[in-house]
């Protein structure tokens, strides 16, 4: 080999890892706009609500998120935890993997174990799954492209319960929306296949489709056909699992503390608007920007969703950051007539597609240590929310027309 070519070797940069830093120039074009774009943001708050009032709501927003919250979702992980140790230890995991096998391959392209994050999620909430992917046994059915991809199945589905029952619990006899609630929830099915198909898409590109799925302990070692259990009677088993299982969640519960605390108290300041008394710096005001902004593509949106009135758009949108807040928004909808049985069905299959994913998706998908995917996930879960919406309002229009 000639000196030149040994030496251009030498000079080629190397490709790292994708979570590894990177060097750049000391100043560039970024190191002038970044504080821009970053000033201008708190300007913009101020400018609407007065800067003692923005920093109030900031810091009140995110104590009371962190207490209600956070803590309700660190509860929800450590049970979640707990729960699933169990299923793991005697052998769940592995009969819904063979059961639901041939459903979830073809639907979601995901190992039929990912099914119990369907059911985790739906009855509790998105980072119930991750209590499920902290288990050595439930991670080694899956690929190293497919693991990431339990961040959009699991949020598609998260507080599916309490979301059905609140929505409705809103009708009357008049207006029974049970038909409504069902459409919704088929429509949040087509919503969560869009966004775990997608996001494959992805996760395919960066990994591959053969690499393993990495796991810790004597599990990577495991033969064929065979499970891990602990050493002992059943009661040191179910013990151990519930304790260890508990533990995954507590750990869950302390690492999507940032993501949600940042990334939900700005969207709510984004979305929430100006109470009636004007402001006072308590917590979940905000300047209605996201509202205001659906407002202006209107036009786009009615022959998409349906709704009744422009009012309908603030609650998709506010389930961006909480599916909570959301519902909060529409038995006042109701009762003043400015929706109807189709938004419910729309608002079903948003609200449980949705579900906060822009507070959640980023702490979650740092929980699996795929932060590079965090954007390709986001953006992933928000095509596959909007096909929920859209899936929703047609299918409703065609059961109307039928029945």
């Amino acid at each position: 080999m000639s000196k030149k070519s040994k030496a251009g070797e030498a000079a080629a940069p190397q490709k790292a890892p994708a979570s590894s830093l990177i060097f750049k120039k000391e100043l560039g074009l970024e190191t002038f706009l970044f504080p821009i774009f970053f000033f201008g943001v708190f300007a913009l708050f101020a400018w609407k609500m007065g800067m003692t009032n923005a920093l109030n709501t900031m810091m009140r927003t995110a104590q009371d998120l962190l207490k209600n919250t956070v803590l309700e979702l660190t509860a929800i992980c450590v049970i979640m935890g707990a729960i699933s140790g169990l299923l793991s230890e005697f052998g769940f995991v592995s009969l819904m993997n063979r059961v639901l096998q041939p459903l979830m391959k073809p639907v979601y392209g995901l190992p039929g174990a990912a099914s119990l994050g369907v059911v985790t999620t739906f009855l509790s909430d998105n980072p119930a799954i991750l209590s499920l992917a902290e288990d050595q046994n439930f991670r080694r059915y899956f690929k190293k492209y497919q693991f990431p991809a339990l961040t959009n199945l699991g949020t598609a589905f998260g507080m599916g319960l309490i979301v059905c029952t609140y929505m409705y619990g809103c009708g009357t006899v008049q207006q029974p929306l049970g038909m409504a609630v069902l459409v919704g929830l088929l429509g949040a099915v087509v919503g969560s296949i869009v966004s775990t198909r997608l996001m494959l898409v992805f996760t395919k590109k960066l990994y591959g489709t053969e690499a393993p799925m990495e796991t810790s302990g004597s599990t990577s070692e495991i033969p064929a056909n065979m499970r891990e259990i602990r050493d002992g009677n059943i009661g040191n088993r179910i013990m151990g699992a519930i304790l260890d299982g508990g533990h995954n969640g507590v750990k869950m519960g302390v690492s999507i503390i940032p993501g949600v605390l940042v990334i939900c108290t700005l969207v709510m300041m984004l979305t929430m608007k100006m109470p009636e008394g004007g402001y006072t710096g308590a917590a979940y005001e905000g300047i209605a920007l996201l509202p205001w902004l659906a407002n202006k593509i209107e036009f786009i949106l009615k022959p998409l969703f349906g709704f009744t009135s422009p009012d309908a758009i603030s609650v998709p949108v506010t389930a961006l950051g909480a599916a909570g807040a959301a519902m909060t928004l529409v038995p006042e909808l109701f009762a003043n007539h400015l929706i109807g049985p189709n938004d419910i069905a729309v608002f079903t299959a948003m609200c449980m597609c949705w579900s906060g994913y822009l507070s959640t998706h980023t702490s979650m998908m740092d929980s699996l240590n795929c932060k590079e995917l965090i954007g390709k996930a986001i953006l992933s879960h928000t095509v596959g929310g909007l096909c929920a919406g859209v899936a929703a309002h047609w299918i409703f229009v065609l059961l109307s027309a039928i029945f």
